[in-house]
């Protein structure tokens, strides 16, 4: 006599994922991705503000030495651009071009979200200028921007604001 041996043990045997278990495991992976992208989104608008502060230091610092070299800011037909380009400063003088440099030495006409810089050599807040960004929604006067003034300035208490004679 022969004998068969069935083979069907326990640890032989494949079991399949159900259809639940699947669906458990997509939305425990969906939901870890949800919240990583949340935070690296949320570290790259603080990045992205943070750069324009120090993009805004950069242009500040460069409006300092113009100053210098030519006892005067730019004005606002100059802009930000005589900066980097001797074609916008208006040079009275031979001597004045011959003390004209790169200030900045990469163009910076926009800030990060692609909007142009805010400049006026004339102060609205008693400051030297008024340097700004509109910030990531691009609009001006809104809570995002981003200033080289503050809140007390624009209310007149700041440092910066003129002093009542």
């Amino acid at each position: 006599m022969q004998r068969s041996f069935s083979r069907k043990s326990s640890t032989s045997r494949r079991r399949a994922f159900t259809l639940i278990e699947v669906m458990i495991a997509i939305a425990i992976v969906v939901a870890l991705i949800a919240l990583v992208g949340i935070n690296v989104l949320g570290n790259r608008d603080s990045a992205n503000i943070n750069t324009t502060k120090i993009q805004m230091s950069n242009i500040e610092n460069a409006l300092t030495e113009f100053e210098v070299a030519f006892n005067r800011l730019p004005s606002e037909d100059e802009g930000l651009e005589a900066l980097w380009s001797l074609e916008a400063v208006q040079v009275e003088t031979e001597e004045d071009e011959a003390k004209w440099r790169r200030f900045l030495t990469k163009p910076v006409p926009n800030d990060l979200w692609g909007n142009p810089w805010g400049y006026r050599p004339e102060s609205e807040y008693g400051l030297r200028y008024d340097l700004w960004s509109n910030g990531p929604d691009g609009e001006e006067g809104t809570d995002d921007d981003i200033t080289n003034w503050t809140a007390e300035d624009e209310a007149g208490g700041g440092l910066g604001a003129p002093t009542a004679p």
